[in-house]
């Protein structure tokens, strides 16, 4: 499982923050730090915004990896916007204003120090790197500048931050997301899951304003129109976009056209739509003998992480309705038939996988899947979808299922005491001597689902030894088993 779940959450959602509004989790406010137009920072509860699921969040939260810093690139960021005006796609006065603010911020900077400095350096290293890899297109520089002038907001007056802290600002509906040496950054999933909950709470101003902000953000991949993500994470380099993201956002913009009497907003995720049919890196579209999965990462074609494929399927599915849009249902169908066979792999028959291949989901990951097979059990009655969902649901009141495996060891040996268990748990195990019940082995650790073994300095005396299994999984339900090893003695020679 990757190191940080965006939604990328962490995620999160990984942070993430994840975006379907008739989860449990969509339904939790999002705890946030504001900072006004005086620079002050309060916490406020932001019941629009879908509480914190570790994304890109992304399974356990990780640490994001910080773009390498430039060496004498070909390309400048000065350079860049010079070409862009002198082709005419910017104008004079976007040219002007993009190279001050990108000049106002190294000159802020240089008078910061320790995180504050290396945050906002990070982020002007990110756009020098952009720039360099020719990737500066005229569509991303107001997300990229955006980005810049809220880091060169926050860190001039604003707290410091720990992992996956969201943020946003007085005058704005965005969330941003701390990521370690690498600034604050847009959160795609999150903003859109904000869309959601506005959307569901019948907010329309809050609603629209969001939308009209992140419109302009978006950014051009293959002629489809994408929200990307400016930061390196796990081998990704910026920008990078998520088909998890992208369908929440559709979904979004979808519901808001019917909601606010606004065609503009289907039309552009209509755009938006085309990136479903691209391959990566540029779309997030695999095609599969049954049909197709939408990636979490489109730098991450092997990756298939079935929470965010489930996630997209609704995304998809919702906008093909309201759209009443053929191509819109072509893909979501050729998706559904790949998903009817990902859905049961993933599924251990105690618990979900995070992803096929890989290991158990955690609880707020194990809980957000079963809420997005729920959502696509209402919407399509597909009997893979609901049963998965109800058998996932019972898996976390279900408690761990233990037996041990080794019944037989010879004294004065190392011997490995072997166990099975049913979902990953933490599984304590005690060995007491028959007789006297003395303590001879008590240890524990994490573990997944499967075939265990805990090491045992075997005792010189041979006979009964009782073993008892403890096994607590991740929803807090205990399990237990005992059995007994008998500790054979040594041979007499002849």
């Amino acid at each position: 499982m990757r190191a940080v779940r965006l939604l990328l959450w962490s995620s999160i959602v990984a942070g993430a923050l994840v975006a379907t509004v008739h989860t449990s989790a969509a339904r939790a406010a999002g705890r946030v730090l504001v900072m006004d137009a005086h620079g002050r920072v309060h916490l406020r509860v932001d019941r629009a915004l879908p509480a914190v699921t570790s994304w890109p969040a992304g399974a356990p939260a990780a640490i994001a990896t910080r773009a390498p810093r430039r060496r004498a690139p070909e390309r400048t960021v000065r350079g860049e916007l010079k070409r862009l005006l002198a082709t005419h796609q910017i104008d004079a006065a976007t040219a002007a204003a993009d190279r001050r603010a990108f000049d106002d911020a190294i000159r802020t900077a240089r008078r910061l120090s320790g995180t504050r400095r290396s945050e906002l350096q990070a982020v002007i290293d990110t756009l020098h790197g952009i720039a360099a890899g020719g990737k500066l297109t005229a569509a991303r520089l107001p997300e990229l500048f955006a980005t810049l002038a809220r880091n060169r907001q926050w860190w001039t007056t604003g707290d410091l931050l720990g992992y996956g802290q969201r943020v946003e600002f007085s005058d704005s509906e965005l969330v941003w997301e701390y990521y370690p040496g690498q600034g604050i950054q847009l959160q795609v999933l999150g903003t859109f899951g904000k869309a959601n909950g506005l959307w569901q709470a019948r907010d329309d101003d809050k609603l629209r304003a969001l939308l009209d902000e992140m419109l302009p953000l978006a950014a051009q991949r293959g002629g489809a129109l994408a929200w990307e993500y400016d930061f390196a994470f796990d081998g990704g380099a910026p920008p990078w976009t998520s088909a998890m993201s992208q369908a929440t956002g559709i979904q979004a913009l979808a519901r808001a056209s019917q909601e606010l009497h606004q065609p503009a907003y289907l039309t552009a995720a209509g755009k938006a739509l085309k990136l479903f049919s691209l391959r990566p890196p540029v779309g997030v579209r695999v095609p599969t003998k049954a049909g197709a999965r939408y990636l979490l990462y489109s730098f991450a074609p092997g990756e298939i992480v079935i929470n965010a494929f489930v996630q997209t399927l609704v995304g998809l599915y919702d906008y093909a309705q309201i759209a009443d849009s053929g191509v819109a249902r072509r893909l979501f169908a050729a998706g559904d038939r790949q998903a009817r066979l990902d859905v049961p792999a993933g599924d251990t028959g105690a618990w979900s996988l995070y992803q096929l291949g890989g290991p158990e989901s955690d609880l707020s990951y194990h809980e957000l899947l079963t809420g997005f097979l729920e959502n696509l059990c209402q919407r399509t009655g597909t009997a893979v979808y609901c049963q998965t969902g109800d058998a996932y649901a019972r898996d976390v009141r279900t408690p761990p299922t233990l037996a041990l495996l080794t019944h037989r060891v010879k004294a004065g040996t190392s011997a490995l005491v072997r166990f099975s268990l049913s979902k990953v748990s933490r599984v304590g195990m005690t060995i007491r001597r028959d007789g006297d019940g003395k303590t001879v082995l008590a240890t524990s650790a994490s573990v997944a689902h499967g075939t265990h073994a805990y090491g045992w300095t075997v005792p010189s005396a041979p006979g009964r030894y009782d073993v008892t299994l403890t096994g607590t999984d991740l929803a807090g339900n205990g399990g237990r088993a005992t059995g007994a090893i008998q500790v054979l003695g040594s041979r007499p020679r002849a």
